[in-house]
């Protein structure tokens, strides 16, 4: 069985290991997910422990992201967003 400690250390390394994938650094990933740089300092730093949920969002959006980027959709899904928001009435 995984120990309390244990689980915050492998939860820290994942979320680096997907913060590193995109290139960003804290900062920048903070920004880009919507996420307190302070929170994601504590949670790579195995200081607190983020919800499980919250890492597997966070996986999924930048997968969808990355996606997006390769496959020249991001921009135009951004602009669809984008337009429904500002026509909902």
């Amino acid at each position: 069985m995984i120990n309390k400690k244990n689980q915050l250390e492998q939860q820290a390394e994942e979320l680096k290991r997907i913060r590193e994938v995109t290139g960003m650094n804290r900062r920048e990933f903070s920004e880009h997910v919507g996420i307190p740089l302070r929170n994601l300092e504590e949670w790579e730093a195995a200081r607190r422990k983020m919800p499980d949920y919250l890492l597997r969002m966070i996986k999924y959006y930048i997968c969808v992201d990355k996606y997006l980027e390769e496959k020249s959709l991001k921009e135009e899904m951004e602009k669809e967003i984008y337009f429904e928001k500002n026509t909902d009435v």
